[in-house]
């Protein structure tokens, strides 16, 4: 097995998506289509990721996981069972319906699953912002009266965006992403959704989409008020961007030639993002480009090195061995 798993990416149409993964990542696209999200590391029912080099290139990661979980995740992790994040580019051509994923007590009444996610913004044209929690004392009747008016936009939360910045989403906290927006978005493995809110736009077949108001406000959390982007320096070699239960992203900023991650074997399974730049993998020379993102096995040591200059994060703590 190689030390790096990457996975072949699964393109998913949107209505609010383009071609922003083509212009800005490089990738081949479906032709005429609207890809709004790469689903790079997937082990979900409906999208299941294929490894697409080295010793396992072929099987999912589910059956990777079946057959190999003690060198991938590390002896303990039960076979088979599904891999814990959800990993995804979204590129936001038009603006996303406003959201919420469930928080754990509300899954209990409504089913699904809670999600906690984390974006990374990669591209932000002029004007781009994200739509993110309820501006300050915004209560629950004058929200619903908003829906009813078709003037609920007043009410959220909108922070303008630039590369570089990121925000972290708890379940219940209400968000959108506005146009404009190539974004890295680490969650955990669910994709329980909850509509409040579409900008009466219709779906890819013309109709309205399926809007899930009762849901919605049972999930909202009502006193999260007017959240702050997180902002970095480029100065900075590494700094925690979030953490949670759920994972631990860092971001690193890596010189050519100075810049060596060292991920030592049997600590824990990790994730690799390559924002911006390229990695090459000492031992074997294999090369991590921009967009890329990857797994690094449990029982692997491997050192990673900036060819150019290199932004990158890292993911972990998705699972102690």
């Amino acid at each position: 097995m190689k030390d790096i798993t990457l996975f072949q990416p699964i393109y998913q149409e949107r209505v609010w998506g383009g071609r922003g993964l083509q212009t800005h990542l490089g990738r081949s696209l479906p032709p005429g289509k609207l890809i709004g999200e790469s689903w790079d590391i997937s082990d979900r029912p409906e999208a299941r990721s294929i490894i697409a080099g080295g010793d396992l290139k072929g099987l999912t990661l589910q059956q990777a996981l079946e057959k190999h979980s003690d060198t991938l995740m590390g002896p303990d992790y039960p076979p088979g069972q599904p891999f814990p994040l959800l990993v995804k580019w979204l590129d936001c051509r038009q603006r996303l319906s406003l959201q919420v994923h469930p928080p754990a007590k509300a899954t209990v009444s409504l089913g699904g699953e809670s999600k906690t996610e984390y974006w990374y913004i990669s591209v932000a044209e002029p004007e781009a912002k994200i739509l993110v929690g309820l501006k300050k004392g915004v209560t629950r009747p004058q929200f619903e009266a908003a829906l009813q008016k078709n003037t609920v936009e007043s009410l959220v939360h909108q922070i303008p965006t630039s590369p570089g910045d990121s925000m972290f989403l708890q379940s219940g906290r209400l968000h959108a992403i506005d146009a404009g927006n190539l974004i890295l978005e680490i969650q955990e493995n669910s994709d329980t959704t909850y509509r409040v809110y579409d900008w009466d736009r219709p779906g890819l077949d013309g109709k309205p989409r399926q809007l899930h108001i009762e849901e919605s406000l049972q999930c909202i959390d009502w006193s999260d008020f007017e959240p702050e982007a997180i902002h970095t320096e480029p100065g900075n070699k590494e700094q925690i961007l979030a953490s949670c239960p759920s994972f631990r992203i860092r971001k690193f900023n890596l010189k050519p030639g100075q810049g060596i991650l060292k991920l030592c074997r049997r600590e824990q399974a990790r994730l690799i993002h390559v924002v911006t730049g390229c990695l090459r993998e000492a031992e074997t020379g294999g090369l991590l480009k921009k967009g890329d993102n990857a797994l690094l096995p449990y029982e692997k040591t491997i050192f990673l090195e900036a060819v150019e200059d290199t932004v990158a994060l890292l993911t972990d703590n998705f699972y102690l061995a």
